[in-house]
């Protein structure tokens, strides 16, 4: 195999290229209400979500200790579920057992002393976001305190407009991270006459640099054959530029500027299963006077944007079934490439607990097609 061409390879685990240790949106927070209980899977961990009596969402296994009774079939009481098997009583956010209606008053059992999993739970950006521990750490015993802040989306003013989009894919978590940030499918996945086609392929040259676990496409001036940009500068008759980040576990955040507007949006591909994976896309926005011109192109628009991503993963995912060879090549698969370096990098440092080495050693310019 050439330098410029490499079998692709995912992570060193077998897990499907799933990463632990991280935050994840489980679910939309219009989802998750005050006395009910609603379920998710996420890294193939079945949960149970919901609200304690003060609003405060909370993340569960969906699973009794016991006798293994999912959890969603009880019910909540006060600031405890209750298993619908055996009436055993939980704490939503510890996981510690309150009740055990069975046992005698002279039984010596403490229950205090037996959880039930409970993952830490904060709600951002309008999504219940549930931090996944290591398969072999209780969540409870790494204290919320050892647990980073949730993940939350760049906003530029105190007033904005944000909107949401999800869609599933039937891939691992893997193909759908590299195609999310790859560069080169635009003009034949997403043709059509508000985006782009095939007849606006032209040369791109873009400078990327490190950032930490993650790399950053730099600020730049948005590709000229994409109809909004060309609107945005005509509206404000200010240069366009955009950011672009791609940071561990699934996270892509682009920043536009344009004078005083500015957009900021966050793609996540969350694994939930081995061959399924969501896209979850959030953006926020200020562009005056046309902030509501923006979320109607965003209602109208992004469905079908997205769509086009998914029915091609639909399609890929025929050929993958049958384990193809497959490759990626330079310069168009590079951020693919430090995708899975970025990985690599991450599960050898929580291996050896040394610190996590870059596998980029600064910044550099790549050139393709698109």
């Amino acid at each position: 195999m050439s330098e410029t061409a490499t079998q692709l390879v995912s992570g060193a685990r077998d897990d499907a290229g799933m990463l632990f240790g991280f935050w994840y949106p489980a679910a939309r927070s219009a989802l998750v209400r005050r006395n009910q209980m609603t379920t998710a899977l996420l890294l193939e961990i079945p949960l149970v979500l919901g609200r304690d009596r003060d609003g405060r969402p909370f993340a569960m296994r969906d699973a009794c200790p016991h006798r293994g009774m999912p959890l969603s079939y009880g019910r909540l009481e006060a600031n405890n579920v209750e298993c619908s098997y055996h009436g055993w009583q939980f704490d939503v956010h510890s996981g510690r057992c309150a009740v055990i209606p069975s046992l005698t008053a002279d039984s010596k059992l403490k229950c205090d002393r037996i959880f039930a999993d409970a993952f830490p739970c904060e709600e951002r950006d309008g999504y219940i976001w549930v931090f996944v521990p290591e398969p072999d750490a209780r969540a409870q015993s790494s204290g919320e305190s050892a647990v980073p802040p949730a993940p939350e989306l760049p906003r530029f003013s105190a007033n904005y407009h944000i909107a949401h989009l999800s869609a599933e894919m039937p891939v691992s978590v893997d193909h759908g991270i590299i195609g999310l940030m790859d560069p080169a499918h635009g003009p034949f996945v997403h043709q059509a006459w508000w985006w782009r086609g095939r007849r606006s392929i032209h040369d791109k040259q873009k400078a990327f640099e490190p950032i930490a676990n993650g790399f950053r496409m730099s600020a730049h001036t948005p590709s000229s054959n994409s109809a909004p940009y060309k609107l945005l500068n005509a509206l404000y008759g200010a240069p366009v530029t955009t950011t672009i980040d791609f940071v561990l576990p699934n996270m892509r955040f682009e920043q536009i500027r344009c004078g005083r507007a500015w957009f900021s949006s966050r793609a996540t591909v969350t694994p939930v299963r081995r061959d399924l994976c969501r896209l979850d896309f959030c953006a926020a926005w200020n562009v005056p006077p046309w902030s509501a011109f923006v979320g109607a192109g965003l209602r109208v628009f992004g469905p079908r944007f997205i769509h086009q991503d998914t029915e091609t993963m639909a399609k890929q995912s025929i050929g993958l079934k049958h384990r193809p060879k497959l490759m990626l090549i330079d310069d168009a698969d590079r951020p693919a490439k430090w995708y899975f370096a970025l990985k690599a990098a991450y599960l050898e440092s929580r291996r050896t607990g040394a610190p996590m080495v870059h596998p980029m050693e600064g910044p550099v310019t790549l050139r393709w097609r698109s």
